[in-house]
């Protein structure tokens, strides 16, 4: 499972980079595909990062309603840009990839909002992507 871990923080840090950029996210992708091709001293990207960034993407538009409609006391745009996209990404992989356990998404969305954002994040992204997962029926007949 080290690898999956890896893959999530890789398309983490695509989307960050993307949102960061004003980039297209594929575009970002792209980009990392082809450095990692061209540069030895960058790791490949994995055919998990690729689907969870394309299945972002795919979605994108719908997984920015769910966030900015369940967060309580933040809009989207005031959110701290890494907790957007660790949201993203967990909201992604909750919804739409069945194979992944509820649980090891909330786990590992949480794990990367420990290393790479605030204190309070953690807790506030456990609660919205906890939130999503309870809806997760009604949001899928919605998708």
């Amino acid at each position: 499972m080290a690898a999956r871990n890896t893959a999530r923080k890789r398309a983490f840090q695509i989307l960050f980079e993307g949102d960061q950029r004003g980039a297209d996210v594929l575009t970002v992708l792209a980009d990392w595909i082809r450095l990692s091709r061209d540069d030895t001293r960058q790791p490949p990207v994995s055919e998990y990062t690729m689907q969870l960034v394309e299945g972002y993407a795919e979605h994108a538009k719908r997984i920015d309603e769910l966030i900015a409609q369940y967060s309580v006391g933040w809009t989207l745009d005031r959110m701290p840009v890494v907790d957007r996209n660790i949201l993203r990404l967990g909201a992604y992989e909750l919804i739409w990839v069945d194979e992944t356990p509820d649980a090891v998404v909330l786990d590992e969305m949480v794990q990367l909002a420990k290393e790479f954002s605030t204190d309070e994040s953690p807790s506030f992204v456990n609660g919205l992507l906890g939130r999503l997962k309870e809806l997760k029926p009604s949001l899928r007949r919605e998708a």
